[in-house]
């Protein structure tokens, strides 16, 4: 059973930056994309950030535009391992963000059922 290992998670303040890693626990499992969703108390999942691990050197990344500009999503290759980079982060991105793997296509790379295997949510929290 493939899992995906999330961390980073943390308490900040507002305006501040934080980095989220996720790495899968075998490192070939056939997923060609992997990306960030976010969940807050009482809301559905939102999708953040995508990326695919072909697409040249910058994985073709796909945003929600609620956080294009401030996130950014970047791949390692070498250790299989995604990132999410925060920046000005603000009270609204309070949540559990969750890692996930799978084999989107064009149509569902920004929903959850795109996605096969999800890690187990580290908790982001933004408050002064």
């Amino acid at each position: 059973q493939v899992y995906l290992v999330e961390s980073g998670g943390g308490s900040v303040q507002p305006g501040d930056s934080l980095r989220l890693s996720c790495a899968p626990s075998e490192r070939t499992f056939g997923a060609h994309a992997m990306g960030w969703f976010r969940q807050a108390p009482g809301k559905e999942r939102e999708f953040l950030a995508a990326i695919r691990w072909s697409g040249g050197s910058t994985g073709n990344p796909y945003y929600a535009d609620s956080v294009k500009g401030r996130f950014s999503i970047s791949r390692d290759k070498a250790t299989n391992t995604i990132y999410l980079q925060m920046n000005s982060l603000e009270v609204d991105d309070t949540a559990v963000y969750y890692c996930a793997a799978g084999n989107p296509i064009l149509s569902t790379i920004r929903t959850v059922r795109g996605y096969r295997y999800w890690g187990q949510g580290t908790q982001v929290t933004v408050s002064s």
